[in-house]
């Protein structure tokens, strides 16, 4: 992604060009301060991610196709708080010390990454819109060959890009409108800045694409959920009506607010899921992707402070995508309660997913709540 200098301990260049911070990022109570910041994001991530892939190997009835993407994401983002945090932390605290090489492969690793959970996330919401919009012909359009395409198009078509951004795409050191504000490279610089092209494509591709997709489809999903809140409301309202005729009494007027509640509770907690969906992952990298688009048309000249916090947030999606995607989901909780060893709730968990393994696997009949699985 963007990458920015390095502080600079032999000439007493700081993060910002204009070297007026400088104090801030020699103190080491400062240093300490933004790693104490910083350091939980990729130990949040390496630990949530781990959790969903153990609890996939080892329960078959988590074995969908939904929960085949949400697994790719999960290897994904483990991938990023592995390969990618330790190094970009390091960077931010103190400086780059691991050479021009190993910068282009920290870029390529980075962007690869952070865009295959991107398109992985992209995925979950195209089988869930199949799923709530379409549910009858779920099955065949997310069979097992087609499932397996998307997968492989997740992690091959970043790496593609990711490829043709290193090799004609970035400058790997200041670029040229920027060298007049840097007093002297080093090899505790690792810059990566865009070509203005590539920076409006590598944008639409990897973030505005995929992001305008995931609108549309929650979209669709959430107009579904509301039709069928109405759906159950009507059904259950005039079931009632039905069982009073038959008892020669009047409707019930506290059964018929009680249905209406009970509808209006879905259609909350829908709203409220993709929303909490949607408003995460927009707040996570809309800042990153924006600032990537912005900073090679101001001459590369935006603060630099500016271009970390845009991408520790978006390094934050990592760690909070096992929340979103499967803490939500009821199946997994008991999964991790039954992993961590929890007495006789998590045997009780346990023959619980094993008694739902059919359900699973048919896939059939969708309600509000598989919105938030």
């Amino acid at each position: 992604m963007i990458y920015i200098p390095g502080v600079n301990t032999s000439d007493n260049n700081s993060l910002t060009t204009d070297g007026s911070d400088s104090a801030l990022f020699h103190s080491n109570t400062i240093k300490v301060c933004v790693l104490c910041l910083l350091l939980p994001i990729p130990i949040f991530a390496i630990m949530g991610n781990l959790l969903i892939m153990a609890a996939v190997a080892r329960f078959q009835s988590l074995r969908t196709p939904t929960n085949a993407f949400v697994v790719s994401l999960a290897v994904a983002d483990f991938l990023v708080a592995v390969l990618v945090m330790p190094f970009s932390l390091v960077r931010s605290i103190d400086g780059w010390y691991f050479g021009h090489c190993f910068c282009q492969a920290h870029f390529l690793l980075d962007m690869s990454f952070c865009t295959s959970s991107i398109f992985n996330l992209s995925c979950v919401a195209l089988d869930r819109y199949i799923a709530v919009c379409d549910p009858l012909h779920y099955l065949s359009r997310m069979s097992p060959k087609r499932v397996a395409l998307l997968l492989l198009l997740c992690w091959i078509l970043p790496l593609i890009i990711s490829c043709l951004c290193v090799s004609f795409g970035m400058y790997t050191q200041s670029p040229p409108a920027a060298e007049s504000s840097v007093a002297q490279q080093d090899t505790q610089t690792c810059q990566a800045s865009f070509h203005i092209p590539y920076a409006f494509a590598t944008s639409a591709i990897s973030f505005f694409i995929p992001t305008g997709f995931m609108l549309f489809a929650y979209g669709k999903i959430f107009m579904a959920a509301q039709r069928q809140a109405r759906w159950i409301h009507a059904i259950e309202h005039h079931t009632g009506q039905l069982q009073m005729n038959q008892s020669s009494m009047r409707t019930d007027p506290t059964r018929r607010v009680h249905v209406e509640r009970y509808s209006l509770k879905k259609e909350r907690k829908a709203a409220k899921t993709l929303g909490l969906i949607m408003g995460v992952f927009l707040l996570c990298w809309l800042p990153f992707f924006c600032v990537n688009v912005v900073h090679p048309l101001k001459g590369y000249s935006i603060n630099p402070l500016v271009l970390e916090a845009s991408m520790w947030l978006g390094y934050a999606n990592s760690s909070l995508n096992p929340f979103l995607y499967a803490l939500f989901n009821k199946n997994y909780r008991h999964a991790f309660v039954t992993m961590l060893g929890c007495g006789s709730l998590g045997r009780h968990l346990r023959a619980g997913l094993e008694y739902s393994h059919f359900f699973r696997q048919t896939h059939t009949v969708v309600t509000l709540e598989t919105i938030s699985r």
